[in-house]
C-alpha cells in the first residue's frame, strides 16, 4: 500500500473508531441508571476493561498476522510507556474537579507541541522549524474553536483554578514523555505496532490490577454490573472501538511515528465537534470559521510540506 494511502486508512480509522467511542464513553459516565438515578463512577475499572480488550484483540492479530522480525524492544521502554500513557488520563480526568470541560480540551490540544519537545531533548533528531510552525497552527486553530466566549463564574474558584492548570500540564508532559519513549522504540528496536499494542496494554494491565485491588474499587464495580447488567453491552462495545481505534493509534505511531498520531488525534476532537455543528444544527461564531480555516491551512501544509526529507549535508 502508498504511504500516504495507509496515512489515509489510519487516519479514517482513528476518527470513525473514536467517535462512536467518545458517543458510548459519554453514554456511560454522564446516563443514570435504575429507578434512583445511579451514576457510572468506576473510572479504573472501566479503563481496565479497555486494556483488557485491547489486549485480546491485539493478541488475536498478532496470532493472525504475525510480525516478520521477534520483538527487541526493552521492557523498560513498555512500563514507562505504559505508566506514563495512564497517568497522563487521569491526570487530565483529575483537572475536571477544578477547571471545565472546554478548558482541558483546549490544554489538550497542545499534546503535539510536548511530544515534539520531549522527543527532541530525549533524543530525537531536531524537527525542521516549519514543522514547529505547522503544528503550532494546527493547535492555535483547534485551541480556537473550542474555546468559550462568555464568562464564568471563574471568581469564586480562583484558589483551586492553579491545581488544575498545574494537573493539565503535568498530562502534557506525560504525554510527551509517551511519545519520546514510542519514538525511541522505533530508532532503536523498530518495533512494529503489534508487539506496541500488546505489550503496553499487558502494563496497563499490571498497573491498574494493582490500583484497583488497593484501592478496593474493583469490588464496587462487579457490585454495579450485578445491579445494572444492561451496561456489559455497552461496556463491549466501547472496548471494541477503543481496542480497533488503538490499533490504528499504533499502526499510525509504528509507520509515522507519535507526532503525525497526535497530530490526528487532536485534530479528531475539532472534526467530531465540526461533525456535531453539521448534524446538529448547532450555530458556529465567525472566531470558530475562522478557526476552522486554520486548522485546514496547517494540515495542508503539514501533509504538502512538513514531511519533505532534510537537504543532504
Amino acid at each position: 500500500m502508498d504511504k500516504r494511502a495507509k496515512f489515509a486508512v489510519c487516519a479514517a480509522g482513528i476518527f470513525v473508531c473514536y467517535f462512536f467511542y467518545g458517543i458510548l464513553q459519554e453514554k456511560i459516565t454522564r446516563g443514570t441508571y435504575g429507578t434512583q438515578g445511579e451514576k457510572f463512577t468506576h473510572s479504573l475499572s472501566l479503563v481496565f476493561v479497555q486494556c483488557l480488550v485491547n489486549y485480546a484483540f491485539a493478541r488475536f492479530v498478532l496470532k493472525a498476522f504475525p510480525e516478520e522480525s521477534p520483538d527487541t524492544t526493552r521492557s523498560a521502554y513498555y512500563a514507562v510507556s505504559a505508566i506514563t500513557y495512564l497517568l497522563a488520563m487521569i491526570f487530565s480526568n483529575m483537572a475536571l474537579q477544578w477547571v471545565n470541560y472546554p478548558t482541558q480540551v483546549v490544554a489538550k490540544s497542545g499534546k503535539p507541541i510536548p511530544v515534539m519537545i520531549l522527543g527532541v531533548l530525549l533524543g530525537r533528531k531536531s524537527y525542521p522549524l516549519k514543522k514547529y510552525l505547522f503544528v503550532l497552527l494546527v493547535v492555535i486553530g483547534v485551541a480556537l474553536f473550542m474555546f468559550k466566549d462568555g464568562k464564568s463564574n471563574s471568581s469564586q474558584s480562583d484558589s483551586l483554578l492553579g491545581l488544575g492548570e498545574i494537573l493539565l500540564i503535568l498530562s502534557l508532559i506525560l504525554d510527551g514523555v509517551t511519545g519520546a519513549v514510542q519514538e525511541r522504540m522505533r530508532s532503536e528496536s523498530k518495533t512494529k505496532s503489534g508487539h506496541m499494542m500488546v505489550n503496553m496494554n499487558l502494563w496497563s494491565i499490571v498497573f491498574l490490577s494493582i490500583a484497583l485491588i488497593g484501592t478496593g474499587q474493583i469490588f464496587e464495580f462487579i457490585s454495579f454490573v450485578q445491579r445494572y447488567p444492561q451496561i456489559v453491552v455497552q461496556l463491549l462495545l466501547f472496548s471494541a472501538f477503543s481496542a480497533l481505534g488503538q490499533f490504528f493509534i499504533f499502526w499510525t505511531v509504528s509507520d509515522f511515528g507519535p507526532l503525525p498520531c497526535s497530530i490526528v488525534t487532536t485534530t479528531r476532537k475539532f472534526f467530531t465537534v465540526l461533525a456535531s455543528v453539521i448534524l446538529f444544527g448547532n450555530p458556529m461564531l465567525t472566531r470558530q470559521w475562522f478557526a476552522t480555516i486554520i486548522v485546514f491551512v496547517g494540515l495542508f501544509l503539514d501533509s504538502f510540506y512538513g514531511k519533505q526529507p532534510a537537504k543532504n549535508k
